[in-house]
């Protein structure tokens, strides 16, 4: 059964998120644990008619890189991978750890360190993708690592990521067109609106849409997905958020996260557990306390905390949002080394108001 799921969900990456024609130059990455899957994507890019490269990390060699190289090797940019970014039509990107604290002893300071380099590379994906020159999804594939972070045995983790992604059924692209349907009203309802209030047990927030588009995620970019979402207008927000949920980076949990803003920027942060990281990924640069996305999680299929930002931004009845880069198609403009994503339940007592209108309460939408 797992490997008949695997394979439709490496189908439905090449054939439904990136769709391969003939000809493209697909990029396949992946930690040595993917590698079942890493085959089964090879295999049905070469059968659309693709090129694939691929692209192998394992958590051994990243910790070693943190650990080791030295600024000249931090500062070194692949060129092979460089060229990949400038010409390649797609990237399929599958993570998957044995070990999902492999990173924990690295510091904040370091992370941001490397992070900072790969900036550029990310910016060209980013902006080649906004002009559609550049296809790419990410997704993960269920490891004992992944299954034991979300306190799961991995047959319970499998279920719960097929699940998510739909490749319990007999056509998974089939559902993905029904959701993404579902979620255009909504996104058709948000143009030309302008302010956003969120209020509840955990938010008071206000923040500007003006000028800004929603994006329909719908398993094009992200597998699972289900959510929409924009880049707010930088200097707009003000307000204070408390996320419900520890946010997760290169390995480490950052729990109990507050942020307060004042005309965009956090002005005041705190955290129960590893505040030093959320200050360190705070000040990685001049627009790292500005949010770069706000959004709301649609997938009723996702109805736990995993630890795994992919999954757990979508879930059915949060919002989300991220200090740092935001995506060039929402109209974002906040340029930044990070992009960290944090999620705020809004299941009880809370709502949200587009132009004084109630859009959205107790995680349900009412329009």
């Amino acid at each position: 059964m797992s490997e008949v799921r695997r394979q439709k969900l490496a189908d439905l990456l090449v054939n439904y998120s990136t769709e391969v024609q003939a000809g493209e130059w697909v990029g396949i990455l992946g930690n040595i644990e993917s590698l079942p899957i890493l085959r089964d994507i090879y295999t049905a890019v070469l059968e659309a008619g693709g090129h694939p490269t691929v692209m192998h990390s394992d958590d051994y060699m990243t910790r070693q890189f943190y650990r080791l190289a030295n600024e000249e090797q931090v500062n070194w940019i692949d060129p092979s991978r460089q060229l990949y970014y400038e010409k390649a039509d797609a990237y399929i990107r599958i993570t998957g750890s044995s070990n999902t604290r492999a990173m924990s002893n690295i510091s904040g300071t370091r992370v941001r360190e490397v992070a900072r380099v790969s900036r550029e590379q990310t910016n060209l994906r980013l902006d080649r993708s906004a002009r559609g020159e550049f296809k790419w999804v990410g997704a993960r594939f269920p490891t004992d690592g992944l299954a034991q972070e979300a306190s799961m045995s991995l047959e319970e983790y499998e279920d719960f990521v097929y699940g998510a992604c739909f490749c319990d059924k007999d056509d998974p692209a089939a559902e993905w067109r029904k959701l993404s349907i579902e979620q255009q009203k909504k996104v058709d309802w948000l143009v030309g609106k302008k302010e956003v209030t969120c209020k509840g047990l955990h938010v008071d927030l206000t923040l500007s849409i003006e000028g800004r588009t929603f994006i329909n995620s719908d398993g094009k970019r992200n597998m699972p997905s289900g959510e929409i979402f924009t880049g707010p207008v930088e200097e707009s927000v003000n307000g204070w958020v408390r996320f419900s949920y520890p946010s997760i980076v290169s390995g480490r949990a950052v729990k109990g996260i507050e942020l307060k803003f004042v005309d965009g920027k956090v002005v005041e942060a705190s955290a129960e557990e590893n505040e030093e990281l959320l200050y360190a990924q705070l000040d990685t640069d001049s627009r790292s306390r500005y949010l770069g996305e706000f959004a709301i999680g649609t997938n009723f299929g996702i109805n736990k905390f995993t630890g795994s930002i992919l999954f757990d931004e979508k879930i059915g009845g949060t919002m989300h949002m991220a200090i740092g880069k935001g995506y060039p198609e929402t109209g974002s403009k906040n340029d930044s080394g990070v992009h960290w994503d944090m999620i705020c339940d809004m299941r009880e007592d809370s709502e949200i108001h587009v132009d004084g209108e109630l859009f959205y309460k107790n995680g349900a939408f009412t329009v």
